[in-house]
């Protein structure tokens, strides 16, 4: 048992899935408040998303995270508030970081820059005394409980067809650790670009390339482009290479005018992909109606 927990340790801080890095999602694109505090409020209407992914499917004690995520724009439009609720669990590590949300919103000539900001914390929680090692060892007899706060910001700019976001969505280098020798996750500070623009192939179809960067440490750690095609206005079916060697298949349905249901199934392409079948990704989103406008206006991200 505990190699294998060993080894996921291993495996999710190459990745940086969210119990160990800030997580970002196959579905990026369409949960931009998970990344990025200043979307909230560009839907120009209350909107609800919830996202849950499971991770490595296959292997014992699989990382699995859900996110949910609330924006809105106040009365008067420029000020938008939200909530984003991330839990991540791997093997006997639990997580849980909970943030508010303000965003400023500046009308320009052509669309939206929004500059926004998060507070909050999280909370780690890891149970080493349920790992069952092959012989006594105190390193794992001892489990922590540590509560830290976080701080984030970040740039977002868009138009009806194109967007562009900068952000540092966890500011706080947070050390989680047992006593004051024995540092149990290193929590770094994050760098995250990302953009997409929409173009018009013909009367029913478009097509969305998108990409995301992230850097920690002035280092490249994830490189994520991936392109959607729309038909429709009603189907979305995309491909996204991770160039950590992973490939993603998405599917985006609008359901109605307001709720949206999106899938992905990402596969592994390097060793581990002998070892597990893969991750899979569920989003729901609900955009409520604008109050002033009694409308919901399309909306490509």
């Amino acid at each position: 048992m505990i190699k294998i927990f060993l080894f996921f340790i291993a495996m999710t801080m190459s990745n940086f899935a969210f119990g160990q890095q800030q997580a970002t999602f196959s579905q990026y694109m369409f949960n931009g408040l998970a990344i990025n505090p200043a979307y909230a409020g560009s839907h120009d209407a209350l909107s609800v998303n919830l996202l849950t992914r499971f991770q490595n499917v296959g292997l014992p004690g699989a990382p699995n995270t859900q996110t949910l995520a609330v924006h809105t724009p106040l009365v008067n439009e420029r000020i938008a508030v939200g909530l984003l609720i991330v839990r991540d669990n791997i093997a006997v590590i639990n997580q849980t970081g909970v943030n508010g949300i303000y965003a400023y919103r500046l009308p320009m000539r052509k669309g939206n820059l929004s500059m926004g900001i998060q507070a909050g914390f999280s909370s780690y929680q890891a149970a080493y005394s349920k790992l069952e090692t092959y012989q006594p060892d105190m390193v794992f007899a001892q489990d922590v409980r540590q509560v830290r706060p976080n701080f984030g910001a970040g740039l977002f700019y868009s138009t009806a067809l194109w967007y562009a976001g900068i952000s540092l969505p966890h500011m706080m280098s947070d050390v989680f650790q047992r006593g004051t020798n024995f540092e149990t996750i290193h929590q770094s500070v994050p760098l995250i670009v990302n953009g997409g623009y929409v173009f018009t192939l013909n009367r029913l179809m478009k097509i969305k390339p998108n990409f995301l960067l992230k850097a920690v440490d002035q280092r490249i750690v994830e490189l994520d482009v991936n392109a959607n095609l729309l038909f429709d206005e009603v189907l979305w079916i995309g491909l996204s290479y991770n160039f950590s060697h992973a490939v993603s298949l998405l599917v985006e349905m609008q359901v109605t005018d307001q709720f949206r249901f999106g899938y992905s199934f990402t596969a592994a392409m390097g060793p581990i992909r002998t070892a597990e079948v893969g991750s899979h990704e569920i989003l729901l989103s609900y955009r409520f109606k604008n109050i002033s406008k009694g409308i919901v206006t399309p909306r490509y991200f």
